[in-house]
C-alpha cells in the first residue's frame, strides 16, 4: 500500500480539551496478552479545527539490549528477517535475508546471552513493540491498514496501553485501497444531552 493522507476534524461538541489517541495492533499474534502501543497523542484539537497526518507505509526497525544499548534504525520490507547478533564491537542488528512470511517482519535475539526489546516504527514514532526475547526467540510483527481511535486522558506517544484503556477503544478504521481521507469526530459535551464520541472516515479518496 501506499502512504494514506488523513485529517483528524473536530466537529464534536467537547468542552473538555480531550486527548485523541490512535493506534494499531500486530495481527501476527493472537494473544490477548499483547501489547499495543500508544502511535500517535493528538492534543488541543479545538471545535472546527483539524489535524493533518500520515498513515505510512514504509516501516523501520531497532532493537535495544539489555544493557540498554539501542540500535540505529533501519529501514524494513515485508518479509525481512532481522537479527540481534554480537560481533567485534559489540551487539549489532543486522538484516539477515527474507526469512520471514511475505507479510512480517521478524526480529531475532541470536545473542548469546541476555533480553532483547524488539521495536518497529512509522512515522518515526514506535509503532509497536516486543519486549522480553530471550536468545533464540523472535518478535514476529505484521499489520494490516487498521488503525484504532479514541479518547484517552493523560496519554503519552511510545507508551504501551492497558488493557482496560484499549477495551474501551473500540473505533476500527480500515484503510485498505485509501488514498486519502477525513476522520470526523462527532459527540461529546456536557451534562445529559452528551453523547459518545464517534469517528466516521469522511471525503474518502481511493489510491
Amino acid at each position: 500500500m501506499s502512504d494514506v493522507q488523513l485529517r483528524l476534524i473536530n466537529e464534536s461538541n467537547d468542552q473538555n480539551n480531550v486527548e485523541f489517541v490512535i493506534f494499531s495492533k500486530n495481527t501476527a499474534t493472537a494473544s490477548a496478552e499483547e501489547e499495543a502501543v500508544i502511535w500517535r497523542v493528538i492534543q488541543n484539537l479545538g471545535r472546527g479545527d483539524y489535524h493533518p497526518f500520515v498513515y505510512p507505509s514504509a516501516v523501520t526497525v531497532n532493537a535495544v539490549d539489555s544493557w540498554g544499548n539501542h540500535t540505529p534504525s533501519m529501514n524494513a520490507e515485508p518479509g525481512q528477517l532481522f537479527a540481534m547478533v554480537k560481533d567485534n564491537s559489540g551487539d549489532v542488528l543486522a538484516m539477515l535475508d527474507q526469512g520471514a512470511a511475505a507479510k512480517q517482519y521478524q526480529i531475532e535475539n541470536q545473542l548469546p546471552a541476555g533480553e532483547i526489546t524488539a521495536n518497529t516504527y512509522k512515522d518515526g514514532k514506535l509503532f509497536a513493540t516486543k519486549t522480553g526475547l530471550l536468545p533464540s526467540q523472535t518478535a514476529v510483527f505484521e499489520f494490516e491498514p487498521v488503525i484504532y481511535i479514541g479518547v484517552v486522558s493523560q496519554a503519552i506517544e511510545g507508551k504501551v496501553i492497558n488493557s482496560a484503556i484499549m477495551s474501551d477503544i473500540d473505533t476500527e478504521i480500515s484503510l485498505q485501497g485509501v488514498a486519502s481521507a477525513d476522520i470526523v469526530v462527532t459527540g461529546g459535551g456536557r451534562g445529559p444531552a452528551a453523547k459518545p464520541f464517534e469517528f466516521t472516515l469522511k471525503n474518502i479518496v481511493m489510491a
